[in-house]
């Protein structure tokens, strides 16, 4: 009966609406399509963006036009450099292209505190990058943007890509991984048998921060680190490489293959992909596009 009367109260209360003078409903009308008008976004970009203490430890944040909290990935340039040097700068030419052709994403662009000779690169550059990811995710309601990400490095910054992700994600932020000549396996023998590098990588691992008895040839190697949690992987190595040996990503292929977890590898004549041609740029661009579109999709 209370339900029966409540929709008579409501009919009159619509008849009653409908007998208003016409010079009145269309301003009532105009006030309501004001109201119900929402204003997309404009594009911002935040530079040196903070997330810790030292001064290296900044971000550069481009959020596209339109975007929501419900469909706005993010994207993750991870520089280069030898753990030693190097600048998120270097990542500009990736910036372009990808607001080109992914323009509903956002790109963060990182930097990390680089090694040197107190400060050690191994945990502490990959306990940067998940700071930075987890900064974003704790803003991702202000920011308007999803917390997901896809993650993009150049060689030592593919290294703690592929470090991050396979070790660190414990709250699967990453979806997808790229790796553009990035080092995977120090117990490559192209590494292992090298006097100079078996010293380099002493001075690149913080020895506090891992139990006595450990292996950091395989502790920092992506390739011993792969689980069934590993998020999907595609691969682009040289196979004249003079710092990263094809072997470097054939085994990184195999241990991603014998854990089931999605893969693409593709190998380009020559080198660190300084010398790579035109065309083999172009073709890495077309199948990262396909490999985000698919493993870090816009949601409708």
């Amino acid at each position: 009966m209370l339900r029966s009367h409540f929709f008579i109260w409501v009919f009159f209360g619509f008849m009653l609406t409908l007998g208003c003078s016409s010079d009145e409903q269309p301003q009532d009308t105009d006030m309501q399509e004001q109201s119900d008008t929402t204003v997309p976004l404009a594009a911002a970009i935040q530079t040196d963006v903070s997330y810790g203490s030292d001064p290296q430890q900044v971000y550069d944040l481009y959020l596209p036009a339109g975007r929501n909290s419900t469909k706005t990935k993010v994207l993750v340039l991870v520089h280069g450099g030898g753990w030693a040097s190097g600048d998120k700068q270097d990542m500009t030419p990736y910036i372009s292209w990808i607001q080109s052709e992914l323009p509903q994403y956002a790109i963060m662009n990182i930097n990390y505190v680089l090694a040197d000779a107190t400060t050690p690169a191994f945990p502490n550059q990959f306990l940067d990058l998940k700071a930075a990811l987890n900064q974003v995710k704790e803003q991702a309601s202000e920011l308007e943007v999803l917390p997901e990400f896809g993650l993009i490095g150049v060689s030592a910054g593919a290294h703690i890509s592929l470090m991050t992700d396979y070790v660190y994600d414990n709250e699967d932020l990453i979806k997808m991984v790229c790796s553009i000549v990035g080092p995977t396996d120090f117990t490559d023998p192209f590494y292992s048998e090298n006097p100079e590098f078996q010293i380099l990588l002493a001075a690149l691992t913080d020895e506090s921060a891992y139990a006595s008895d450990t292996n950091y040839a395989e502790v920092t190697s992506p390739v011993y680190q792969v689980n069934s949690a590993s998020a999907p992987t595609i691969m682009f190595y040289g196979n004249t490489d003079p710092l990263v040996p094809i072997t470097n990503g054939l085994n990184l292929e195999a241990a991603l293959a014998n854990a089931n977890i999605s893969h693409s590898f593709t190998i380009y004549e020559g080198g660190h992909g300084d010398d790579w041609s035109q065309a083999n740029y172009e073709n890495l661009q077309m199948q990262l596009i396909g490999y985000i579109s698919q493993y870090l999709a816009v949601n409708p």
